[in-house]
């Protein structure tokens, strides 16, 4: 009999090329999401650094237009500029008040701490402030002055005057005063009449005898015989 042949059998490993295929897919699947990564990264635009604006609000007031800074008084806007500050662009107003020899830089942004100056019909009602009694408290003089000083730097003319009428001792006398009333008295006074001035547009001089006439202090002469 003749011999059979031995069937020659092919040792396959499907389970190891089904892995090796796997693995390929698995890696190109990582490959095409980096490519899609770096093509989306090459996409996006380079950020580009743009010079930041203060928030926007309408301009109030002009050059050449007075106003009152309630911690300094009455100025006048000699400036509207603009400047950069820390990669901000602001707009600003520059004040001069001239009764304290200052510069005021205030910006558009901030332009609520200012206030128009008062109208003819306020410098009226001032004027008939002025000419009531004072109000003096029974309080310590320290409690008091920090209100007269809180009034003044209110900016708020009312209160002015009444920190003048409160304070004023008819003459110019200066035993008539302490160091701290007198100083208070005068910062006071200065304030009012350069708002006077600003708004009835006389000479300070004039200005002076209108407050004194209202305040009913005695003219003291400057070179008394």
């Amino acid at each position: 009999m003749p011999k059979k042949k031995k069937k020659i059998k092919k040792i396959i490993k499907p389970k190891k090329i089904r892995k090796v295929k796997f693995k390929l897919k698995k890696k190109s699947a990582i490959q095409s999401s980096e490519k899609k990564a770096s093509i989306a990264s090459s996409d996006e635009k380079p950020e580009i650094k743009k010079i930041k604006k203060q928030p926007t609000e309408k301009k109030i007031y002009n050059l050449k237009d007075f106003v009152v800074y309630p911690k300094h008084g009455v100025g006048k806007i000699i400036a509207i500029e603009k400047a950069t500050i820390g990669e901000i662009e602001i707009q600003f107003y520059k004040i001069l008040v001239e009764k304290e020899k200052l510069t005021l830089t205030v910006p558009i942004n901030q332009q609520s701490k200012l206030r128009s100056i008062s109208s003819i019909n306020q410098i009226n009602k001032c004027i008939s402030i002025l000419k009531t009694k004072p109000k003096i408290k029974r309080t310590m003089w320290s409690r008091r002055a920090q209100e007269y000083d809180q009034k003044i730097n209110s900016g708020k003319i009312y209160e002015l005057a009444e920190v003048v009428k409160d304070l004023n001792k008819n003459t110019d006398i200066i035993a008539d005063q302490s160091y701290s009333e007198r100083q208070l008295f005068e910062k006071a006074y200065d304030r009012l009449k350069s708002e006077f001035e600003s708004v009835l547009k006389i000479n300070p001089e004039d200005v002076q005898k209108k407050m004194d006439k209202a305040l009913g202090r005695i003219q003291i002469p400057n070179n008394p015989e």
